[in-house]
């Protein structure tokens, strides 16, 4: 009954191909020697390559070495390859400030992508099943509001170079018992699981009883929700990502997103909510654990507002901002100012975004309407009348032929609506008396026109992506 369950449901979701290598991870409890029970049955006929990796987590002493005894000569009995990793959870759970159960996945999982790397592994076959897909569903209500929770545990994702799946998520905790017994199987226990300290434990305990109560169904109705949900989100996540290929602007580095606010307002709500966390996914390696809803709606609040400018501080150093019609998410960076002196002849490279191109000229066009070229009298004493590259300072202002007087850079910024985040590195070209010739691609200061027989240096702004 059980293998014939189990077939079903490994052909719905294609599972396991043949003629593959899969690394199996195997406590000594009955779910996972129920699993490789089964994957032992059908290692002939799907030509299978097992791996059985036992993880020993050092946290209930001799039991757990005993554990991976156990495992180990079942492995031996039946001719399968075999590996043990201890890892310490501890050390891991004081270093990092984590839970014992967070610190124990999280190595747990290190341990089961070095092996699948180490073995070319197309599968890590692990033995969740339909009772710990309630536990997973109920206990993500509790803990947050993103529809995606509703998910579940998903019967294959990718992991390493190929998929982590799922087999037994079609099954409930007493057929995996009824098969170990059937089969003869005595599996190892361990006494933990009867203590409701953990989250997971207190739902199995006493919440899912009271739930079983009011639908004895309620392996199939949660299974079927969770496909359909599964099945929603893949949907509104392909309209998402069709959408952000239109309309979001990625850069590597540093990392920045940046999207228009008008652009991302003519789509429904759900499918900026999928863009909010395309973005997050984009930008954090792994999502913080202090991301919650109240982020999400600063999101939409943020689309809504009416002033110009706000900034919103997300987890990790992460901002969004919004600035105009324009919605950035980017890295706090360093707000200490700068100055180097202009190399003549040559370049200077003034950051990742900036970079400026020097060469001394007879032919020269100084009133150019190019906004990224600028040309000053070069004097025969350049070593001490040199050219510097500054950011901004408190009180800069340039002085404006057109307006026969000087204007403050800061509402220079403002009118040409530069996001807030980006003024405070905006380069600027000084002479040695400390005054503004030239904030780059914004305004130039008028000087007397060209004497005969005078050089120019020519100054061209040769990486500009920021306007």
């Amino acid at each position: 009954m059980l293998v014939d369950t189990v077939d079903l449901y490994v052909s719905k979701f294609n599972l396991i191909e043949k003629n593959k290598t899969v690394i199996v991870g195997v406590s000594g409890g009955p779910d996972s020697m129920a699993l490789l029970h089964y994957l032992i049955k059908k290692r002939e006929e799907w030509r299978l390559r097992l791996i059985v990796i036992s993880i020993n987590h050092a946290l209930r002493g001799e039991d757990s070495i005993q554990d991976t005894e156990y495992v180990k000569h079942f492995c031996q009995e039946n001719a399968l390859e075999f590996e043990v990793s201890t890892v310490d959870v501890k050390g891991l759970k004081a270093e990092a400030k984590m839970g014992t159960q967070e610190a124990a996945r999280t190595l747990r999982y290190q341990v089961f992508e070095q092996m699948m790397d180490k073995y070319n592994a197309t599968y890590l076959a692990l033995a969740h099943h339909g009772d710990d897909q309630i536990e997973t569903v109920f206990m993500r209500l509790t803990r947050g509001t993103q529809t995606d929770m509703l998910k579940g545990m998903l019967p294959s994702r990718p992991i390493a170079n190929g998929h982590l799946i799922r087999p037994f998520l079609c099954l409930a905790k007493k057929d995996i018992e009824g098969y170990c017994k059937e089969q003869n199987i005595v599996p190892r226990r361990d006494p933990s699981n009867n203590e409701d300290t953990y989250t997971r434990n207190y739902f199995r305990i006493h919440v899912l009883p009271l739930l079983r109560e009011q639908n004895p169904n309620l392996l199939h109705t949660i299974q079927q929700f969770t496909e359909h949900a599964q099945d929603d989100s893949l949907a509104l996540k392909q309209m998402a990502d069709q959408v952000a290929r239109r309309i979001v602007t990625y850069q590597a580095q540093p990392p920045q997103v940046s999207c228009s606010i008008n652009d991302l307002k003519k789509h429904p709500r759900a499918l900026q909510r999928r863009l909010f966390h395309l973005i997050l996914n984009y930008l954090y390696n792994t999502l913080p654990s202090g991301l919650n809803y109240r982020h999400e709606q600063q999101f939409f609040n943020m689309l809504t507002n009416e002033r110009a400018n706000a900034s919103i501080d997300l987890p990790n150093k992460l901002k969004m901002t919004r600035s105009y019609h324009l919605l950035m998410f980017y890295y706090e960076e360093n707000r200490e100012g700068y100055q180097m002196v202009l190399n003549v002849p040559g370049t200077t490279r003034v950051s990742e975004e900036w970079s400026l191109l020097t060469e001394l000229v007879t032919d020269c066009q100084v009133k150019t309407r190019d906004e990224n070229v600028f040309y000053w009298p070069y004097p025969t004493n350049y070593q001490s009348k040199r050219l510097f590259i500054r950011s901004r300072q408190p009180g800069d202002r340039i002085y404006i032929e057109s307006l026969k007087g000087h204007k403050k850079v800061s509402r220079l910024f403002i009118d040409h609506k530069i996001p807030v985040h980006r003024r405070d590195h905006w380069p600027i070209l000084v002479n040695d008396q400390g005054e503004l010739l030239w904030v780059l691609g914004l305004a130039k200061r008028s000087h007397d026109q060209q004497l005969e027989g005078e050089h120019y240096i020519k100054i061209f702004n040769q990486f500009n992506n920021g306007l």
